[in-house]
């Protein structure tokens, strides 16, 4: 299976096109944020304030990368577990976030909002954060700079390898994998 190429920021058509288990390479422009961030973030939707990146059709990388080494825009950088995100996903799906990078299965909320905005959540493989940093070509921190590694990252990526976890149309690798072992056991 062949690699579908995306370039980030992505478009809605392109989003649509994807399913549940398509493997693709990403390139182009993500953001990344974890726990810390998305908590801010959403507490300055709440209030009415403007972000202070606008996020609207942009990727999120639930990450925080190490310090760089000499010479490199990044250290290691890898997935953190996605579902300690859901409960601030709904919210910055409808503020317009269109994909959402991380690891590990989503609640159903997560789910339903991905449907309802046309949004793709991307698994990306844990364990790999040493080979991650080499598809990272910059890093600039753009907002919540006294978070350390949780500020947001604007990175430049290129050939980034991600599965698409859940689509936008209801597809979903994880259920159809358990499935799948479950079937091949009987």
């Amino acid at each position: 299976m062949s690699l579908i190429p995306l370039t980030a920021p992505i478009s809605r058509e392109k989003l649509l096109s994807l399913r549940a288990g398509d493997r693709v390479s990403l390139s182009g422009v993500i953001y990344t944020a974890r726990d810390a961030a998305h908590g801010r973030l959403c507490a300055a939707l709440e209030a009415g304030q403007p972000l202070p990146v606008d996020l609207c059709n942009q990727t999120i990388f639930y990450a925080g990368p190490t310090p760089a080494l000499e010479g490199k825009p990044v250290g290691a950088i890898g997935p953190t577990t996605s579902s300690r995100m859901d409960a601030y996903t709904p919210q910055l799906l409808g503020y317009g976030v269109n994909a959402l990078i991380g690891k590990g299965g989503r609640n159903e909320a997560v789910c339903k909002a991905l449907m309802e905005y046309g949004a793709v959540y991307f698994a990306a493989i844990g364990g790999c954060a040493a080979y991650m940093s080499a598809c990272i070509e910059k890093c600039d921190v753009v907002a919540y700079d006294d978070l350390g590694t949780e500020s947001i990252k604007r990175l430049v990526v290129k050939d980034l390898p991600l599965t698409v976890a859940c689509d936008a149309h209801g597809g979903n690798a994880y259920e159809d994998g358990m499935k799948a072992y479950l079937a091949a056991r009987e």
